[in-house]
C-alpha cells in the first residue's frame, strides 16, 4: 500500500520589498512521502520568492518530467521552471529549452559538493541558482505545523519568517 503525503495549509501574509510585491497567500502544500520537511519549507519559500499570478506548486517528486513550481503564461507557455534541491545539469539544460526563466534552490548540506561539481556545466546555461545556508533551512523547518500563518519579509538578500511558534531569517547566495 502507498504512503499518501501530508497536507499542510499556509496562510502567509507576504511583503517583498525587492519586486514591490504585497499579497496574503493561501497555500495547500502536499507534502511527499519520502520528502523532508527542509526540502518542503524550501519549496514554501521558493513559491513566495517568486510569487505571482500564475505560479503554482506541481506534481513535484510525483511527476519527474515536472519542476517543483512552475508558472505559465495566458498563452499557455512555460514561462517559469523551478527547481529545488541540486538537480542534474541535464535537467536543467532541458528546462532550458522548455521555459523562458530557470530558477534552481539549492539547500543542503551537500550544496558546496553538489555546486563545484556541476557549476562548469550550469556556467553554459541560462539558469538562476540561488544557495541556501543548511542551518537556516532547519531553523525554518523546526516552524513547521500542520496549519501556520506565516509572516515573510523579503529585503535584499534574506526573508525574515515568522509564526506563532518563533522566527527566523534566511540568507541566500546567488552562485549564478
Amino acid at each position: 500500500m502507498a504512503l499518501k503525503p501530508t497536507i499542510f495549509k499556509f496562510k502567509i501574509s507576504l511583503s517583498d520589498l525587492n519586486s514591490d510585491y504585497y499579497d496574503t497567500l493561501n497555500l495547500t502544500v502536499a507534502q511527499h512521502p519520502s520528502e523532508t520537511p527542509e526540502r518542503m519549507m524550501v519549496r514554501v519559500l521558493a513559491f513566495c520568492l517568486n510569487a505571482q499570478e500564475h505560479l503554482s506548486f506541481t506534481q513535484g517528486l510525483s511527476a519527474v518530467d515536472e519542476p517543483d513550481i512552475w508558472a505559465h503564461s495566458l498563452d499557455g507557455q512555460l514561462a517559469l521552471w523551478i527547481d529545488v534541491g541540486e538537480p542534474a545539469s541535464d535537467r536543467i539544460k532541458k528546462a532550458t529549452r522548455l521555459a523562458q526563466a530557470v530558477k534552481v534552490y539549492s539547500f543542503n548540506t551537500k550544496s558546496n559538493a553538489w555546486w563545484a561539481q556541476t557549476s562548469v556545466q550550469f556556467n553554459k546555461l541560462a539558469v538562476a541558482v540561488y544557495q541556501f545556508e543548511w542551518a537556516q533551512i532547519e531553523a525554518l523547518a523546526a516552524l513547521l505545523q500542520r496549519t501556520m500563518d506565516l509572516s515573510i519579509t523579503i529585503t535584499g538578500d534574506s526573508a525574515y519568517i515568522a509564526a506563532e511558534s518563533g522566527e527566523c531569517e534566511v540568507e541566500w547566495l546567488v552562485l549564478q
